[in-house]
């Protein structure tokens, strides 16, 4: 009788391991051309796919791997299914998407009219009556009130009596304007001494003073300026560099 020899097929992880150490490859390199974990290579050589997530990945593994090492991938792939019962059955759509199960969708439901309706009716009736109590109010308060009118009551025709003080305080104003041909030292005081203007009054500049009574006027160089009282210009008889004191009095009244 012959002798009987029994030959044990090579693993999956046995294959990936030899291609592997054949093709001079680290198991770091594998991970870097292929994106997956280190642990799980390590996995995957000793025939082990705990660590992959499932069967489904488990084959996208080993396909991978054995395309970096220089296996077949379609061969390598259908070997292992060989070794693991056969190509996983696939998933039908049903059973993913669950589309048999019944979704409990609340009923909606229309607005209730009868109860909207209830409410407006109350509105009216509640707004009716606060307007015939109001009403009722307002007349009360309008007989007891008597309106002001905004107009201030001024007899017809009567005439607006003039403020004499007024008057004669303007016919008593004097005002004086003078104007700097070349620079020149001022001086400016009313009736009652108080100082108006004291001071350089520098060339092409003007100054105008108003006070009661009379204005009176220093002026160190006369042939220097301008001068205009009430309006009208004063003609000064100075030559150049001669100081001159003025005063002036109001409108209609000669010079003092």
């Amino acid at each position: 009788m012959g002798e009987a020899f029994v030959v044990q097929e090579q693993s999956i992880g046995a294959m990936l391991a030899a291609a592997r150490h054949a093709a001079g490859l680290t198991v770091e390199q594998v991970s870097s051309a292929t994106r997956i974990r280190e642990a799980i290579i390590h996995g995957l050589e000793q025939d082990d796919g705990s660590q992959c997530g499932g069967d489904f990945y488990t084959r996208g593994h080993v396909k991978a791997v054995a395309k970096a090492v220089g296996l077949d991938p379609e061969a390598t792939v259908h070997l292992y299914d060989q070794q693991h019962g056969g190509a996983p059955r696939p998933v039908a759509a049903s059973a993913v998407f669950q589309a048999d199960k019944k979704i409990n969708v609340p009923e909606r439901r229309g607005p209730n009219w009868t109860m909207a309706l209830g409410v407006a009716l109350a509105i009216v009736v509640v707004f009716g009556m606060m307007r015939v109590l109001g009403g009722a109010s307002d007349q009360v308060r309008t007989a007891d009130v008597q309106v002001a009118s905004a107009r201030p009551k001024v007899p017809p025709n009567m005439p607006v009596q003039p403020n004499p003080a007024a008057a004669k305080a303007v016919k008593r104003m004097v005002t004086v304007e003078i104007k700097a041909k070349r620079s020149s030292y001022v001086q400016a005081h009313d009736a009652m001494g108080r100082k108006l203007f004291s001071g350089t009054l520098k060339a092409g500049k003007s100054d105008t003073w108003s006070a009661e009574d009379k204005v009176s006027v220093l002026l160190a160089d006369a042939s220097a300026v301008t001068l205009q009282v009430n309006g009208k210009k004063v003609k000064l008889d100075a030559g150049r560099g001669e100081m001159l004191r003025r005063s002036f009095g109001p409108p209609k009244m000669t010079e003092r």
